[in-house]
């Protein structure tokens, strides 16, 4: 075969090819832009010499299908009533107070709603589960005790009903027992968290560990939510309890972190400072670290208020080591003449007077506190650690001997000899009586 005719078929070929390319993206091209949505439909308008088509070109062309939304079953008035409470009550985790105070309206407002449904919206499932997420998540008991008396309910969920209104009214064991039949993972989201967190209060008593798995689940199904920002606070203070240091420095950082601006974070950084205490730090500096780390996760002037709690609960609990540490780290983080500066040389002052060693220099500190600085509480331990120090220098040894005696005898000059132990018994005990003063004037 000549060279010349191979060219010439190679050239049919590819004809061949260019056409039935340009025949299917012509065939194509209606069901894209033309079809009825099951591959039909009228075949486009060919491309003009414009180069416009059907659909794609100068706007003449058949307009697309609009996309239709995805099918949503209709949801009942208990289900949308609660995913409102729930959404209001994620806002207060995120530290607004204006939907802290709506949510009481919002609460009532609620319950008048389902009060007033008919008892046949209780036979459905879902309004059921609607209902008992709205008593755990602050609705209280009415409403439940109105489907107990009136609605058939149905009989796989009837214990869940139940077991809510038993813990709700205090019945610990009744709610112990029909509520741990239902798996949290298995309930709807708006109920599975509040679940969790409901069975874990139920289990913390008797087996604290089993609670520790049911916060963390809580956390694991509601995230973001008040939910998680609960379950979270509750977990903190039970790895204080048991001493575990390391988790309980993992969750509170996770906490100051995230949910630092709660609003009820200020009730947490209360509960945090007597529990860091709690953790012996006077025995153990490597805790101090420990300590500081989880304090550096925050800005400096809510770092300067978590170390002053953290000072006045180790007062408070005979912790001087840690109350003089952490006055003196709100020192550094405050301004020389303000109210916070004042407290931190009070809590500095009134643990130093109990150091051997350095009763001088915490007398002389507390006698240069500006009380006009201090709130009553802080007066009150002001003027309990005034009366302390004055007990202490009562109950030392006499003044050094006169001349003659031996000089093994004489106290070195410019020391204060330490009291005796009758001296610093008497001492603890004025610190003790002066703590109940302090916890009957702390609001």
């Amino acid at each position: 075969m000549s060279r010349r005719l191979r060219i010439a078929r190679l050239g049919t070929v590819r004809s061949g090819i260019a056409l039935l390319a340009a025949g299917l993206l012509v065939a194509a091209v209606p069901a894209q832009a033309g079809g009825d949505g099951h591959g039909g439909g009228h075949a486009a308008p060919a491309a003009d010499a414009h180069g416009g088509g059907g659909g794609h070109g100068d706007g003449h062309g058949a307009p697309a299908k609009p996309v239709e939304p995805l099918p949503v079953a209709p949801r009942g008035l208990p289900v949308e009533l609660v995913r409102t409470l729930q959404l209001l009550q994620d806002r207060i985790a995120r530290g607004s107070t204006q939907a802290h105070l709506a949510q009481r309206q919002l609460l009532g407002h609620i319950e008048q709603r389902l009060l007033a449904l008919p008892p046949e919206a209780w036979t459905s499932p879902e309004n059921l589960r609607a209902a008992v997420a709205f008593a755990l998540g602050g609705g209280g008991p009415a409403l439940l005790r109105r489907m107990l008396e009136t609605a058939k309910l149905p009989e796989a969920d009837s214990p869940l009903v139940v077991g809510a209104l038993a813990y709700l009214e205090g019945r610990e064991r009744e709610a112990r027992t029909l509520l741990g039949r239902f798996d949290a993972r298995t309930q709807p989201p708006a109920l599975a968290g509040q679940l969790a967190l409901t069975q874990a209060a139920l289990a913390v008593r008797e087996t604290p560990r089993r609670a520790i798995e049911l916060l963390d689940l809580a956390r694991l199904l509601a995230p973001g939510t008040l939910v998680e920002e609960g379950a979270l606070r509750r977990e903190i203070f039970i790895h204080a309890q048991g001493g575990d240091a390391k988790r309980f420095e993992i969750l509170a950082i996770q906490y100051l972190r995230r949910f630092r601006r709660s609003v009820y974070a200020g009730t947490f950084r209360q509960r945090f400072a007597t529990a860091l205490t709690r953790l012996d730090f006077d025995s153990d500096r490597a805790r101090i670290a420990q300590l500081e780390r989880m304090l550096d996760e925050i800005e400096p002037g809510e770092r300067r208020d978590l170390y002053l709690l953290v000072a006045r609960a180790g007062l408070e609990q005979g912790r001087r080591e840690t109350a003089t540490f952490a006055a003196e780290r709100a020192l550094s983080l405050a301004g020389p003449e303000t109210e916070a500066a004042a407290r931190a040389r009070l809590y500095r002052a009134a643990a130093l007077i109990v150091v051997d060693g350095r009763y001088e220099e915490g007398l002389g500190a507390l006698r240069a506190v500006d009380r006009a600085g201090l709130d009553p509480s802080d007066l009150a331990l002001l003027d309990a650690a005034l009366s302390t120090a004055g007990q202490i220098r009562g109950g030392a040894p006499p003044a050094a001997p006169p001349r003659e005696a031996s000089a093994k005898d004489s106290a070195p000059a410019g020391r204060r000899q330490i009291p005796d132990a009758a001296s610093i018994a008497r001492a603890r005990e004025a610190l003790a009586r002066a703590d109940q003063m302090i916890d009957r004037t702390d609001p």
